[in-house]
């Protein structure tokens, strides 16, 4: 008796993670996206009158064109995480001090947690923002200056990381968690099938 040859399964497309952030190259191995990580040199300030969005949409589109151009053949994932309080863009900050009093800023207030993502592949260009708004528990500069020392401010917007001592921090979010984290795990995958190609729980494949 005969059977059929089976579907042959898709080869997984090439993945190439523009950022050097721990926390994204963590999210996309949770979820199986095998991936390479090269981060881009891309200038991140924020030009003359431009507003929070659009400026941590331009810089995940920005990151993810550079290595697009560089690798034609790969899928990029560019991301770009901005904390925005009173219209203030905090990023990372520059130092202790600056850490310090971004946290006694956020101390007891909302603020709203920006994280773009961007994908790139053959000359197109997909992105998207989640905004999250979190709320941080009161904290006094004693506690403050405690979570600087600790070491995990210097490198996050806002000088706060949710995903470790800073989840002590904060009382509550209203929205994607992995959002404030570093990347929105349910919009990437969404981009990606609108580019055309396959995720079903691990690598990506040509559909």
């Amino acid at each position: 008796m005969s059977h059929p040859n089976p579907t042959p399964i898709p080869a997984p497309v090439r993945v190439i993670l523009a950022s050097q952030s721990p926390r994204r190259r963590e999210l996309l191995a949770q979820i199986g996206i095998t991936h390479e990580v090269r981060p881009a040199d891309v200038d991140e300030s924020v030009w003359p009158g431009e507003e929070p969005v659009p400026h941590s949409e331009r810089l995940a589109r920005a990151k993810a064109h550079t290595l697009a151009v560089q690798h034609p053949d790969a899928i990029v994932i560019g991301s770009d995480t901005i904390v925005v309080i009173d219209g203030a863009i905090l990023g990372k900050p520059v130092d202790a001090a600056d850490a310090v009093a971004m946290l006694l800023r956020l101390s007891g207030r909302e603020h709203t947690v920006y994280t773009s993502v961007a994908v790139a592949h053959q000359g197109r260009t997909l992105s998207a923002v989640e905004a999250v708004p979190v709320t941080f528990r009161p904290i006094d500069r004693a506690l403050a200056e405690a979570y600087v020392a600790a070491g995990e401010s210097m490198d996050k917007a806002g000088g706060y990381g949710i995903q470790g001592f800073g989840a002590t921090l904060v009382e509550k979010i209203s929205g994607d968690y992995f959002a404030v984290m570093g990347l929105p795990l349910g919009r990437l995958v969404e981009l990606i099938r609108e580019l055309g190609y396959e995720y079903m729980f691990g690598p990506v494949r040509h559909v």
